[in-house]
C-alpha cells in the first residue's frame, strides 16, 4: 500500500458541500475557526463580542 495521492484527492469540493454561511447563523466557534485558530475560551469570547458588534459581517472581516 502506498501513500501516493489518487485522482480523488485532487477533485474540487462538490457544490452541495459548500456553503457561504448565509444558510445558518454564524456562532463564535465558527468565527474563530474561520480565522484559522483553535477555539479557546478567550478567542470564543472575543468572537462573540465581534459578532455582537458587527453581526454576520464579522466573518467578512476575516474573509477576502
Amino acid at each position: 500500500m502506498t501513500n501516493e495521492p489518487t485522482d480523488s484527492d485532487f477533485r474540487p469540493t462538490p457544490d452541495r458541500l459548500l456553503h457561504t454561511g448565509a444558510e445558518h447563523p454564524v456562532d463564535p466557534e465558527d468565527l474563530v475557526m474561520a480565522s484559522g485558530r483553535t477555539p479557546t475560551p478567550e478567542l470564543i469570547e472575543k468572537a462573540r463580542q465581534d459578532l455582537e458588534k458587527y453581526g454576520a459581517a464579522a466573518v467578512e472581516r476575516l474573509m477576502p
